[in-house]
């Protein structure tokens, strides 16, 4: 039975993730992103669960900043969780008498309209993670009336839901990643994404379009890029890319082969199955067998067969 460390407290949306990626797992809640990382590196943890980006709120820049500063790992998995959230209370408690909601600051955003219409009078206050408000509301003589979290939490922690999916917009996903320490790579399923961040060697003009260009003259298609500061004054930053496609693909490993040329670092953290089960669409002249043929014509014409 694996070990994985998560976001807690037990009740976050990350479990969630966690239970439906690894259900035999036994599950190891820690306080942070951070945290998680880390007990996956030390090895207190087989691996670990931890957010990557929102479809409302973006990229979850801890997750980013850990695998860029931190020992390596590698993503395994992806799940693509639909997030709801709900009003949750101790039993007994009605609607009109919540007078103060605690909440992480991102449900606060993502549930602003049930709030203005249903609790017009309430203050809503920012806690650690939603869970953590959902496990302060369970407490004797807590100050708050009302969590928004997800409904797990109310199981774990005996809150009755008063109102379930009160989110402005009820397509929100979040996606999740499973890490592990290096180790043998998932073999390629036809439909899997890799994951890199890259820091330039110096900062020059076209150094963004460099680096782009390695991925276009391959046909290797991107699905996200994100740029953070490296710490080291204003203007200065780091890249994560996402693309289609897994290092054992001709297109790919030339790409990242292309990038490590000109880069001043590349730091490989995955090739992995997508969750949504995307196949690429693969370029005319960038399949392997193209890369395959292409390579024996070079070698024979170095060879002076011409």
């Amino acid at each position: 039975m694996p070990r994985l460390a998560y976001l807690g407290p037990e009740g976050t949306f990350t479990e969630e993730a966690l239970r439906l990626l690894d259900p035999t797992a036994e599950r190891l809640p820690c306080a942070s992103v951070s945290a998680a990382l880390n007990a996956a590196r030390a090895g207190e943890a087989d691996g670990a669960v931890v957010p990557l980006e929102n479809s409302i709120e973006g990229a979850i820049t801890s997750t980013l900043d850990e695998f860029a500063w931190g020992e390596p790992l590698l993503i395994t998995a992806e799940l693509l969780l639909p997030v709801q959230f709900s009003l949750l209370a101790r039993p007994g408690t009605e609607i009109p008498h919540i007078k103060r909601v605690y909440t992480h600051p991102a449900a606060i955003t993502q549930c602003r309209a049930f709030v203005a219409r249903e609790l017009p009078e309430a203050v809503v206050v920012a806690a650690p993670s939603t869970a953590a408000a959902a496990q302060e509301v369970s407490l004797p003589g807590s100050p708050y009336d009302a969590a928004i979290a997800a409904r797990i939490a109310g199981e774990h922690y005996g809150l009755v839901e008063l109102a379930a999916d009160i989110g402005d917009r009820s397509d929100t996903v979040t996606r999740f990643i499973k890490v592990s320490r290096p180790g043998p790579l998932p073999e390629p399923t036809g439909s899997d994404r890799t994951t890199l961040v890259v820091f330039l060697a110096d900062d020059h003009p076209g150094a963004l379009l460099e680096m782009l260009t390695e991925f276009s003259v391959r046909g290797v298609n991107l699905t996200r890029i994100e740029s953070r500061p490296t710490g080291d004054g204003i203007g200065r930053y780091f890249f994560h890319f996402d693309f289609e496609g897994h290092i054992a693909d001709a297109r790919v490993g030339e790409a990242i082969a292309g990038l490590h040329r000109i880069c001043g670092e590349v730091r490989f953290l995955g090739s992995y199955p997508r969750a949504d089960g995307i196949a690429p669409q693969v370029k005319r002249g960038t399949s392997d067998p193209e890369f395959a043929e292409a390579s024996d014509w070079l070698t024979r014409i170095r060879a002076g067969q011409v």
